[in-house]
């Protein structure tokens, strides 16, 4: 890793910005539609706003930290790949030690949000601050970081179910393990684009534990997805017309998806990821027909 080098403090604070990825919010928006789905399904409509706003801040905030904890796990390895080697820790811009005290700061942030909130969603908070913190080392460990990845971006479903008052119920938890199998679906995706320098570096995922069968993986797991999203919509009596057609259409994106990345190239491949920024937006969209219509 290089050493850190000497800045001014707007380049200082330019690095933090680009630590905690603000500049591609692509992740903040993959967790941010799952709890917008659970908030909503449990609330039976629009939460109040004395709940939404901490919860969406929250959301960010933690997104962050998981994005600085993640550099600072990965900073021995970013700088032979080709898609991280500019990042803040990789170059030397930052210390590993001032990513640590970010990931503290926004750990801190997304804390006081949960003042606002009822007991026990403070008391779930615990399970996102342990998985945001162990996801990043898992690939050390374990062919499987994206179910860990999963886990942590679910967290939220739970979360927004005591948010707004509901104890997590069935529905909760087929959002929650629907989620966690398109979460592994996409960021199997965003492995594939980095499989050739995980594989130089000893850095395990899913994209190299699936091999040659990966498409038809991310495929299954995608419909997985679905069958378990459809399942919570249909006990919430969510699903016709408009929850069903927010699925017909994420499935069709799906097929899109897996015919564009069949050759596995490694641009279509990340393109395909964040072309999931979609799916949970739609899947909100048609819960939030049902509701309001």
């Amino acid at each position: 890793m290089a050493t850190v080098q000497q800045i001014t403090w707007r380049e200082r604070l330019e690095a933090y910005y680009y630590l905690c990825r603000f500049d591609k919010p692509i992740g903040t928006e993959l967790v941010f539609w799952p709890t917008m789905w659970a908030m909503w399904i449990a609330n039976k409509g629009i939460p109040s706003l004395g709940i939404l706003i901490p919860m969406i801040l929250g959301t960010i905030f933690m997104r962050a930290a998981g994005c600085a904890i993640n550099d600072f796990a990965d900073r021995k390895v970013d700088a032979h790949v080709e898609r991280t080697k500019t990042r803040p820790l990789a170059t030397g811009i930052i210390s590993a030690k001032e990513a640590v005290y970010v990931f503290l700061v926004l750990v801190l942030a997304s804390a006081c949000m949960l003042f606002f909130l009822p007991i026990e969603t403070f008391y779930w908070s615990f399970g996102a601050l342990f998985l945001a913190f162990i996801y990043p080392f898992m690939k050390r460990y374990t062919h499987l970081p994206q179910v860990f990845l999963g886990a942590a971006f679910s967290w939220s479903i739970p979360m927004g179910y005591t948010a707004v008052g509901v104890t997590p119920d069935l529905t909760c938890w087929l959002l929650y393990f629907g989620n966690l199998a398109w979460t592994v679906a996409y960021d199997t995706q965003y492995a594939i684009t980095d499989r050739e320098y995980d594989l130089k570096i000893g850095v395990k995922s899913t994209a190299i534990l699936f091999g040659r069968y990966d498409v038809q993986i991310i495929g299954l797991l995608q419909v997985l997805s679905l069958v378990l999203i459809g399942g919570a919509l249909y006990l919430e009596q969510l699903l016709m017309p408009f929850g069903l057609l927010a699925l017909l259409l994420v499935a069709a994106d799906f097929i899109y998806q897996a015919i564009k990345t069949k050759d596995r190239n490694p641009q279509i491949c990340f393109w395909a990821f964040r072309h999931n920024r979609w799916v949970g937006m739609l899947i909100f969209a048609g819960i939030f027909l049902e509701l309001i219509v």
